[in-house]
């Protein structure tokens, strides 16, 4: 019998031979980062997401599991890194398996340095347009039946807008 080079004895690993599978599968679960992406906030919880952003998932060659690199700015990259692990735990909680193996902190978005400037924390919000008090009355009339207090104010700014462009 003629012996192979390591250890494996002219086997493949496991692991090397379910890759690919486990990539796609993981995938069609959704995994491939949208989640991750449109549920940041609730995942991470809004104290993470003020200071840090996904911005890649990759896959190692010849291992289970993914990483997670994260974007921050420098002076919270110290912070950050002490919650990686209850971190990686709330994303894998999220998909029910161990999906991230580890998480890489960066300060720099994968396209460069001039491209990645990211704002962390709540963007400063426009002062509120205000209309004449007939438009506003309309507007709140048309949202009134809308009984989430947060959707009818947004519902009314739309329609106040719309109204004040229409009447031009």
């Amino acid at each position: 019998m003629a012996r192979h080079k390591g250890t494996t004895y002219g086997f493949a690993r496991t692991s090397g031979l379910l890759n690919s599978q486990i990539r796609r599968a993981s995938e069609s679960r959704g995994f491939a980062q949208s989640r991750l992406l449109t549920h940041w906030e609730e995942i991470a919880g809004a104290d993470i997401a003020a200071i840090a952003r996904p911005v890649e998932i990759s896959y190692g060659r010849g291992g289970f599991g993914a990483t997670l690199t994260l974007l921050t700015t420098g002076a919270q990259a110290p912070l950050l890194e002490m919650q990686k692990e209850p971190l990686r735990e709330k994303v894998n909680a999220v998909y029910g398996y161990n999906a991230i193996a580890r998480i890489r902190i960066t300060q720099t978005a994968a396209t460069g340095f001039a491209e990645g400037r990211v704002a962390f924390g709540h963007a400063p919000r426009k002062p509120a347009e205000t209309h004449a008090p007939e438009i506003t009355a309309e507007a709140e009339g048309v949202a009134g039946g809308i009984a989430d207090d947060g959707l009818r104010q947004a519902l009314a700014r739309l329609a106040g807008h719309v109204i004040a462009k229409s009447r031009g």
